[in-house]
């Protein structure tokens, strides 16, 4: 016998079908709902237990309420398909620090995010191990990538080589917002630090201590994207358009795996 599932919020900037999966989905403002089978009712409710979007909490209902067995057993099915994420780096001989693997944007997606941008002039503000910047100059763009981390930045040169791309890139060691204020860019990439322990309900700029200062700086004319958590609240910066991006492997297809906040000067 169906259930009745109801989950709200979905923001309306969310492709909800991405998210929950494609269904009889009846869509009214933020509410989505639908009658789903069992099994498929307890899936989604395990996968999308604690996330937030659009600076809101998800709320799943259920009704009737579903037995605590069948539950179990999705949350089981939930924590196996975990294990099949999209990759950092799918080059067997790139490396990285616990952090940048941490912190490293899935490949496959920083290459369609920097394909827009396709030979513009592009400063990763903050470049970790190199996986934005190398998909920026795989994208025929010239890259400047700077990190305050040398060990990091050593990493992304290696990085780089390994992509045949190191030319395209000039790495500097330092602190962004000292250097932003004097460069010159198309494009400024900032992907502030994440705390492991991110909130995945909520999150707000002052959750992620660089944001702010970092777009303090941004040259005069620039545009510029934020790599921020899945449940970071768009509204914060409101003159920028909130893009979720999903993974693309079978265990995180349906899974947001970050917002980019992406403002473009007028004219």
């Amino acid at each position: 016998m169906p259930v009745r599932v109801t989950i709200e919020p979905i923001p309306p900037w969310m492709d909800g079908e991405r998210l929950l999966g494609v269904g009889p989905w009846t869509i009214e403002g933020q509410r989505w709902s639908a009658a789903l089978d069992r099994p498929h009712a307890a899936d989604l409710t395990a996968r999308l237990r604690g996330l937030g979007f659009g600076g809101s909490p998800l709320e799943v209902k259920v009704q009737p309420r579903l037995k605590p067995a069948l539950v179990r057993a999705a949350k089981t099915r939930d924590a196996r398909a975990r294990r099949d994420t999209t990759p950092g780096f799918a080059h067997a001989r790139a490396k990285a620090d616990a952090e940048g693997r941490w912190s490293l944007t899935p490949e496959a997606l920083a290459v369609d995010l920097a394909e827009a941008w396709r030979g513009a002039t592009v400063i990763d503000a903050t470049c970790g191990v190199g996986g934005n910047a190398i998909a920026f100059a795989r994208a025929g763009c010239e890259v400047t990538a700077i990190d305050v981390h040398g060990g990091r930045l050593d990493l992304a040169r290696h990085n780089a080589r390994t992509y045949q791309v190191a030319s395209q890139i000039r790495f500097l060691q330092g602190d962004a917002r000292q250097l932003l204020p004097s460069m010159d860019a198309d494009l400024v990439f900032v992907d502030p630090p994440w705390n492991t322990d991110w909130n995945r309900s909520h999150t707000g700029p002052d959750d992620l201590p660089l944001l702010r200062p970092l777009l303090n700086v941004i040259p005069e004319g620039a545009a510029w994207i934020a790599k921020v958590p899945p449940s970071f609240d768009p509204r914060f910066l409101p003159h920028a358009t909130p893009t979720a991006w999903f993974g693309i492997a079978p265990g995180d297809r349906h899974r947001v795996k970050f917002l980019a906040l992406t403002y473009r000067p007028e004219g």
